[in-house]
């Protein structure tokens, strides 16, 4: 039997169960996994809420890393005793459980369990945010703008961005995180409870503003990201953390400067097998040059996976966090 958060039925934390779950033995071209920690993500409270349909109940999650402790019949690529990771697949608060091996890779030496659980899907969010989403709008040197710097893909992008060669603004609601933020690669920070994330984008751009605006909040910034805006510039709407973009005017995009839109997700950037390992190689590649490191801000029991989605719903958390089964 495995420990197992399941919801049976969409809601607030307290819908989240721990409950005994039979796994069973892997099939053909599937594995046993033993979870060694397990990956927070605002997308899990997402599913949870039932802003995100999924079919219930579920475990939730969609991050971990572990061992494989059971190899199904011709099964390829992996073996007992490997150290694998995976985003993006449904069910991951629990203690095992069994999946193919299309989604998992291998864990390299010098990146540890925790540090993959913690940084699979906010890792590879930041990579193809930085290095492929932006192509054609952005140069080494370049201002550009993200919003919750001090958030878990938030201090993973000041650092890589940084080691691209461009500069940084970000936000944040605090002093505390803004000195964190200025700690992982950012240039300038602003904090958005007292100052107006426009005008201090518009000074420190000398009245230009951004070629390109990341923006994993939504429905609280939408305005103000296409106010920071140079004509033509790219708005990279990634998240919802406040909530969704109500629906807008495409007029609105002319009147601010012809500007473009994207809403990109990791699925569509990691649909091939190639894809996923590419980009998977490069963030660890990255964890292991020392240009991105990895700070394990928040470990919760398993059992107490409600707290911490209570704790990240209201901004109490930086950086990664991790359930621990």
């Amino acid at each position: 039997m495995s420990k197992s958060i399941l919801i049976h039925e969409n809601g607030g934390p307290e819908k989240m169960q721990l409950a005994d779950v039979e796994v069973g033995s892997p099939g053909p071209g599937q594995v046993k996994i033993r979870h060694t920690a397990i990956g927070l993500n605002f997308i899990d409270i997402y599913t949870r809420s039932g802003l995100y349909q999924t079919p219930l109940p579920n475990a939730v999650g969609r991050e971990a890393a572990g061992v494989i402790v059971e190899v199904g019949p011709r099964t390829r690529g992996f073996k007992k005793g490997d150290h694998v990771a995976y985003c993006g697949v449904l069910g991951a608060y629990c203690e095992e459980r069994l999946m193919g091996t299309e989604q998992l890779v291998h864990i390299p030496k010098g990146v540890s369990d925790e540090q993959a659980a913690a940084i699979m899907l906010k890792g590879m969010t930041t990579e193809y945010l930085v290095d492929r989403t932006p192509k054609g709008w952005l140069k080494r040197g370049d201002t550009i703008l993200f919003h919750a710097a001090a958030g878990g893909v938030g201090l993973l992008f000041g650092q890589w961005a940084k080691a691209r060669g461009y500069k940084v603004i970000g936000t944040t609601s605090s002093a505390q995180k803004a000195a964190l933020a200025k700690k992982n690669g950012y240039k300038w920070v602003i904090d958005y409870t007292r100052d107006d994330v426009v005008a201090e984008v518009k000074k420190i751009t000398k009245g230009k503003g951004v070629p390109v605006v990341f923006d994993g909040v939504g429905k609280d910034t939408w305005t103000i990201s296409l106010d920071c805006l140079q004509p033509r510039g790219l708005m990279v709407s990634f998240g919802n953390a406040s909530g969704a973009v109500p629906p807008v005017a495409l007029g609105i995009l002319n009147t601010k400067g012809s500007l473009y839109v994207t809403r990109p997700s990791l699925g569509a950037y990691t649909s091939t097998r190639k894809e996923l390992e590419a980009s998977a190689n490069s963030l660890f590649r990255m964890v292991k040059s020392g240009k991105v490191k990895i700070s394990i801000d928040q470990r919760y029991p398993l059992g107490e996976a409600g707290q911490a989605h209570i704790d990240l719903e209201n901004r109490k958390t930086t950086g990664q966090t991790i359930l621990v089964p």
